[in-house]
């Protein structure tokens, strides 16, 4: 039986959708911004732009001084965030019945009112902040780069989900005030932009605070020549590739991506329940057979990454244990994806991939600011925003043959991006006993330089 939340939809004269879902268990109003820009909107040159502005957007605007959209809504018992991705960016803010008003105001004078306040200075300091965010989270930690990888290998050059959404320090730092003013121009106007607004409020309510915040706010036209025309869809990779990453690693790991049809399809729901089925779960096939018979892993992982660009990914992680070598690891995962290819599912794994799905779903919906998000998702990339209504039922209608026709071609071993991680610490302490067993110890200096 399908789900019945009440969802209410408008669009104002400006062109900015907006969704309300009321729900007045708790006096709690959850205010979610879904953008239509990420980073495959960005052109060559200005990769890292999208999530460049979800820091920008905390810097102040015409009427808010920067930092004080934190303090504000803090202030007044809120959270607050913003995320970034190939497909979007959103902006959310949680907060007490009586401040969703004030979250309102805040949001449409930055989404509105902007310029003002991006400043030299305030790129600046941005592009400095999401430069050592780089830093920190991708290049200076253990397989950081290990998915911006395998989304080189997945997508060619020039797809719009061939680079990461960090971007590149080249671009970032190429990056003059005159273009982060022309993105914002471009991407951020009322028509690329939905409003869902979810707790305790009524419908009506909820349209005439959107009107009263966000309605005077331009919309503008798109310049000539910004917008490209949507990519193809890709067919599998026509043969493996692999890069071998030559760092010391704390153990080693291999990482194998797959091309996947585009998200919120049949055949997108049946892929990633084959992915569930080989080792998103933990009664997973990889998992017991990698993990927890042989020995051969310490740990499994998959997951389908969901894309509206024609083509998504799917990728499994395995970590190797220790004594075992990544070959051994790849050749069990290969087995297993041919003999899912061939054999499918059984009736016992659908039901268990169904059931964990669902209660993730539902677990999900009870939040607002989750349910918020997945309203904001529907309405942006598939104009469905009761579309979280229906996704149990599309879910629960993938069968087993289809699970295992799109895994005969989507998940074929021969078809696989690899990204493999062959150094460990543990191999090369356990080479430097051996190397000291026969040669003189080196002296400390050198051995302090090594080890940094």
């Amino acid at each position: 039986m399908p789900l019945s939340y009440e969802i209410a939809t408008t669009t104002l004269s400006n062109g900015l959708r907006v969704v309300v879902n009321p729900d007045r268990r708790v006096p709690v109003v959850a205010v979610n911004l879904w953008v239509g820009v990420g980073s495959r909107h960005e052109a060559a040159g200005h990769t890292g732009f999208a999530h460049l502005f979800e820091h920008l957007m905390f810097q102040g605007s015409e009427h808010v001084a920067s930092g004080e959209h934190f303090s504000a809504i803090m202030g007044v018992g809120g959270r607050l965030n913003a995320t970034t991705w190939f497909d979007r960016t959103n902006y959310f803010e949680t907060v007490p019945r009586g401040a969703y008003e004030l979250a309102l105001w805040m949001e449409a004078d930055r989404h509105g009112r902007l310029l003002p306040a991006l400043t030299q200075a305030n790129l600046d300091n941005q592009r400095d902040v999401v430069k050592e965010e780089k830093r920190q989270r991708y290049d200076n930690v253990p397989y950081g780069t290990a998915l911006h990888t395998l989304y080189g290998l997945v997508f060619p050059l020039g797809h719009p989900y061939h680079h990461p959404t960090i971007g590149s320090m080249a671009d970032l730092d190429a990056a003059s005030l005159a273009d982060v003013h022309a993105f914002f121009a471009t991407h951020y106007r009322p028509s690329n932009t939905v409003l869902t607004l979810v707790g305790d409020l009524g419908v009506q309510e909820g349209f005439a605070a959107a009107e009263r915040y966000f309605g005077d706010l331009p919309d503008r036209s798109v310049p000539e020549g910004t917008v490209r025309p949507d990519v193809p869809s890709l067919p599998p990779l026509q043969g493996p590739v692999r890069v071998d990453v030559d760092e010391v690693v704390p153990a080693k790991r291999v990482f194998l991506g797959f091309r996947l049809p585009p998200d919120n399809t049949p055949e997108f729901f049946a892929a990633a329940a084959a992915l569930d089925v080989l080792g998103g779960l933990e009664t997973s096939r990889l998992e017991r057979r990698l993990v927890r018979d042989g020995a051969v892993a310490d740990h499994v992982s998959a997951a389908a990454m969901g894309l509206v660009e024609g083509t998504s990914l799917g990728f499994l992680a395995v970590e190797v244990a220790d004594g075992h070598t990544v070959d051994e690891v790849v050749d069990v995962v290969g087995q297993e994806l041919s003999r899912l290819g061939r054999e499918g599912p059984s009736a016992l794994e659908m039901e268990t991939v169904f059931a964990q799905n669902e209660r993730a779903w539902l677990s999900s919906l009870a939040s607002l600011e989750e349910r918020a998000d997945h309203i904001g998702q529907q309405a942006t990339l598939y104009d469905d925003p009761r579309g979280i209504n229906t996704v149990l039922d599309r879910l629960a209608a993938v069968t087993a043959d289809e699970v295992t026709r799109v895994a005969a071609r989507w998940l074929d071993p021969s078809a696989a991006a690899s990204v493999v991680y062959d150094h460990d610490e543990r191999g090369r302490d356990h080479a430097a006993d051996v190397a000291a067993d026969v040669t003189p110890a080196p002296d400390a200096s050198t051995t302090a330089q090594e080890s940094r």
